[in-house]
């Protein structure tokens, strides 16, 4: 053992002196956070994980999940011992063009997702061993490495709890206890018997130990792997373990090490070694079967039908669930109210309830991705803007994932305002790359999930409570990016823009506006990202530059940004444009009478179209 022993305090000493190499080349990074963990992941790569470099999609690979993403140096310095990398790359940390970015990104193949964003590391590594221990079905284990620090995020605590109430034994969880965070001492500083009893109160095993004493690290990674519930190991460590000048020093949080702090540190750490010890790899027998998917058969309603767009989005979930078996579907205990229920109760082994936890539903729609599992997350669309930074990251992480936000609106009725998703289209349309849908109804809701399970990347689905008429017919198609042009005439004075509950409320306002002699246009803009900027434009030219937009939203960002974005750097002239959205703090009422109280009702869609007249 002493040999071995040996052998793990070399790697973990080069780990801690490329982790001050490529930062201080650089002139920033973490090193004395990388250096705290080194031991750490030295015994963890050389004799527990399960990795093949050569081939990153394996299903049978462990994974390993830095969300202490600050310690990319040490994470780097890793390949580099594995033989993934070069020397000459791991100096390339940090600078411009370099895939070895501040904090790790999926632009490495051997990062599952990007973190660097706090607490984000084991909810979505609940995620990967959902899917291992209930859908795949394979022995790969999930190893997190957490800082102290980030333990004062709720989002670790929603993890905490949900990998305890699953059993996740798959899951080994590494608490880095260096004491010291940013701008001083942690929380709870080196009290490693807080974190056990804390911990070990949601169901998970528990071990402390010296997070510098590699036998005792070897021990604690080998007691894991025969729990029957998640483990969580409590290191004890030193922050710039290795370098005396610095050891729990305040205030080296972040800093990289000067040219001579360096030199002194390289030599006090035993200099510069080459050592390369890849991962032993995992068995290559016992892979996952290749989904085998067929068309599904949507749901059809018929034409005049009152039915809601959320009953629309559950059974074509329910659809999808027949025709893929790789689509799951998380829900944040509303499914009920969601509709995402009818799922559940037809396929329960791809079906995970996250309780009231929303930041940990997105966390583990994440992880379900990174397994290639395609994922919808419901819950009310209000509720979403708690998980919105792990929405945020999910993009960084190019992440495969379907939300629905159901109960948008004032529209929802006597609920009152803290029901109401009034700020999720602005929400979504920030998010980099995302698709942002907005059915009118159920048939056109259903064509729109499967579009959302056919597109690659992040699309969000916004559905209404109430029950709206079926206009569509249900062999109707609905491209992402697309547009409905509902009315129609040669002499249309003007358009209307209108999505979700808005557009019922302009087919009213048409009706009522023919009969007065003023034709207009009705555009239904489902796709609210990407806007159909054509479509837009050819309608503010064939009616004289005018037009409305009405939604059940706030006017910040909303559907009416959506259209004027349509026009900007446009070769025409600008349109006059009225945007009717919710501009006063809603309460309760019936929704026709709040949905007027806003004024994005028929009667003010017409008090706007002849204002423009």
């Amino acid at each position: 053992m002493s040999t071995k022993a040996e052998a793990w305090r070399e790697l973990a000493q080069q780990l801690r002196v490329d982790s001050i190499r490529c930062t201080t080349q650089v002139g920033s990074g973490h090193p004395t956070s990388s250096m705290s963990a080194a031991d750490l992941l030295a015994v963890l790569f050389t004799d527990h994980l399960r990795y093949d470099f050569d081939d990153p999609g394996n299903p049978n690979n462990d994974h390993l999940l830095f969300s202490k993403g600050h310690a990319a140096p040490l994470l780097y310095s890793l390949f580099k011992a594995a033989g993934a990398i070069t020397d000459a790359e791991l100096l390339t940390t940090r600078h411009f063009g370099s895939r070895l970015q501040g904090h790790p990104t999926p632009a490495i193949p051997w990062v599952d997702v990007a973190t660097g964003s706090l607490g984000h590391g084991l909810p979505i590594a609940v995620g990967i061993a959902l899917a291992g221990k209930f859908i795949d079905k394979l022995p790969y284990r999930t190893w997190v490495l957490l800082g102290d620090s980030e333990t004062a995020e709720g989002s670790v605590w929603e993890a905490i709890s949900l990998a305890g109430h699953h059993s996740l034994d798959n899951l080994i969880g590494i608490i880095d206890v260096n004491r010291l965070g940013q701008r001083g001492p942690t929380l709870l500083e080196w009290d490693t018997r807080a974190y056990a009893q804390r911990i070990g109160a949601f169901g998970w095993h528990t071990i402390e130990i010296d997070g510098h004493d590699p036998v005792a690290i070897d021990q604690a990674y080998c007691e894991a792997g025969q729990q029957d519930r998640p483990t969580m190991i409590i290191a004890k460590t030193i922050k710039a373990k290795g370098f005396s000048e610095m050891e729990d020093k305040d205030g080296s949080h972040g800093k990289a090490l000067s040219q001579g702090q360096a030199e002194r540190a390289i030599a006090e750490l035993g200099g510069r070694r080459s050592i390369v010890v890849p991962p032993a790899k995992p068995a290559t027998n016992g892979g996952r079967p290749a989904h085998q998917c067929r068309p599904a058969e949507l749901p059809r309603y018929e034409v005049g039908d009152q039915v809601a767009t959320r009953q629309g989005y559950g059974d074509a979930l329910k659809a999808l669930g027949a025709a893929r078996p790789n689509v799951v579907a998380i829900d944040a205990e509303v499914n009920n109210s969601t509709y995402s229920d009818a799922f559940a109760n037809e396929f329960p082994d791809r079906f995970f309830e996250m309780y009231i936890a929303e930041q940990q539903m997105i966390g583990a729609a994440v992880g379900l991705s990174v397994r290639g599992y395609i994922p919808f997350a419901s819950s009310f669309a209000a509720f979403l803007t708690r998980s919105y930074d792990f929405i945020r990251m999910a993009a960084v992480s190019q992440a495969n994932i379907k939300l629905c936000g159901s109960h948008c609106g004032v529209s929802i009725g006597e609920d009152g305002p803290s029901q109401m998703g009034l700020e999720d289209i602005s929400m979504m349309r920030a998010v980099f790359g995302s698709v942002v849908l907005y059915p009118s109804d159920a048939n056109q809701a259903a064509r729109l999930v499967a579009e959302m399970a056919d597109h690659c990347g992040i699309s969000y689905l916004r559905t209404t409570r109430e029950k709206t008429p079926v206009i569509y017919s249900p062999d109707e198609t609905f491209p992402i990016g697309g547009s409905k042009v509902v009315r129609r005439s040669a002499g249309d004075q003007a358009t209307v823009v209108a999505a979700g509950v808005t557009l019922h409320e302009a087919l009213t306002a048409h009706s009522q506006l023919a009969g007065e002699g003023i034709p207009i246009r009705v555009i239904d803009a489902y796709s609210v990202k990407p806007i159909d900027a054509g479509a837009l434009r050819q309608a503010a030219a064939d009616t004289a530059g005018r037009l409305v937009v009405a939604e059940d939203h706030w006017p910040e960002g909303g559907l009416g940004d959506a259209v004027l974005s349509a026009f900007a750097n446009a070769p025409e002239p600008l349109p006059r444009v009225i945007k009717l959205a919710v501009s006063d703090l809603p309460g309760s009422g019936k929704p026709a009478q709040m949905i007027d109280a806003a004024g994005i009702g028929s009667r003010s869609i017409i008090e706007a179209v002849k204002r423009l007249l």
